[in-house]
């Protein structure tokens, strides 16, 4: 208790445990999603590694330090090195700004469950996540391998056309709350006031582009197999392609929280003031935490139930749909959500945009195939 007492100390604690938590999950998300697709392929999935084989992430893990590492004779060697290393660090810097849960009271001494509480929280994870593509680059280029140096090129040129639209997305949410804080946008979602409600093509838009963000299938363009061999991580081997795959299942954990922290409540959850009131308010916040852990899981879910249900986009599918569809219903959305706030009815303007969206596709899909027949 008394390294309790001092504040920074016992943040720096928090900051362990949330890493901890990080790194566990994406080691476990391997097993589950190993798993996940053998039930989606009629499979039994890892069963030889401890019962049900849960120690398979350590055999893995195992199997990766023990594997030979080399560097291409003609790479560049310190920038080689370098690319996992900043797609790691970037991934893990992303959580900095999410708030886990309230504040609690340990020891006499009260703080927040978050690692860094800035005004421009949105901004960090934009500015962090933009940052992350230069792992992929600078890994593509150092190999020296024409297919690496190509799968880094289609990163950039996709993370650059989704961040756009996801920005977009979030412009709605920004203009619905009046702060960048992701502490504030929380607070704003109280009492089962979730983003969700008023915002669900937004979210829609925003869940789309973290498939983007993550190079997850299926727009896995940037490592796709059948023509880029294993795309910018062509070279790799032992824990530096270690840290690549890992640094992708982060992502998705990180995506996960964000989602969560944005639209659906954060570490709020139905029953959140009876906890407090029955048990107080550090339970409460603990139990929210927990909370927002198990939402960004589902969709660490998600992310997993797509990739073995859908196929994998042809490159121009994927620059156009980001481009010509995303990006104009993102605008589309923030016109929408800047008249429902005129009208002060901002939850009708958003279904009432949704109800809109569907009407349009259906009748240019009309017209469409009208022209067809003619």
């Amino acid at each position: 208790m008394e390294l309790l007492n001092d504040v920074f100390t016992a943040k720096a604690i928090f900051v362990g445990i949330v890493f901890a938590i990080t790194l566990g999950v994406a080691a476990y998300s391997t097993y589950f999603e190993r798993k996940i697709a053998a039930f989606m392929q009629d499979r039994i999935g890892p069963d030889r590694a401890g019962p049900f084989g849960i120690l398979q992430p350590l055999a893995d893990a195992v199997k990766m330090f023990m594997k030979e590492d080399f560097i291409p004779a003609n790479s560049n060697k310190w920038l080689f090195i370098a690319g996992p290393c900043l797609s790691m660090l970037t991934a893990l810097m992303t959580s900095a700004v999410v708030p886990f849960g309230d504040t609690v009271t340990v020891g006499g001494v009260t703080f927040d469950l978050q690692g860094i509480d800035v005004n421009i929280g949105i901004l960090w994870v934009f500015g962090i996540v933009s940052l992350g593509v230069y792992g992929i680059l600078i890994g593509g280029w150092a190999s020296n391998n024409k297919y690496s140096l190509l799968g880094a090129i289609r990163a950039a040129s996709q993370n650059i056309s989704y961040e756009l639209a996801m920005g977009m997305s979030i412009i709605a949410i920004l203009m619905l709350t009046g702060s960048l804080s992701t502490k504030t946008i929380v607070e704003t979602q109280q009492a089962g006031h979730w983003n969700i409600l008023q915002q669900p093509l937004g979210f829609l838009i925003f869940l789309i582009c973290s498939f983007a963000e993550c190079n997850r299938t299926p727009f896995d363009l940037p490592e796709c197999e059948t023509e880029l061999i294993g795309g910018y991580h062509t070279e790799y081997s032992s824990m530096k392609l270690g840290f690549y795959l890992f640094a992708e299942y982060i992502n998705m954990f990180i995506s996960g929280a964000v989602m969560a922290t944005l639209f659906f409540g954060g570490y709020d959850y139905p029953g959140y003031a009876f906890v407090a009131g029955q048990f107080g308010t550090t339970v409460a916040a603990f139990v929210g935490m927990g909370a927002l852990i198990g939402k960004a899981l589902l969709f660490v879910f998600v992310f997993m139930w797509v990739r073995w249900t859908l196929p994998r986009f042809r490159y121009d599918q994927l620059m156009g749909l980001g481009w010509t569809g995303l990006i104009p219903l993102s605008m589309f959305n923030v016109v929408v959500t800047g008249f429902g706030i005129l009208i002060g009815q901002p939850i009708l303007a958003g279904v009432g945009g949704v109800v809109i969206l569907i009407a349009g596709l259906f009748l240019n899909d009309a017209i469409f195939r009208k022209k067809k027949i003619a």
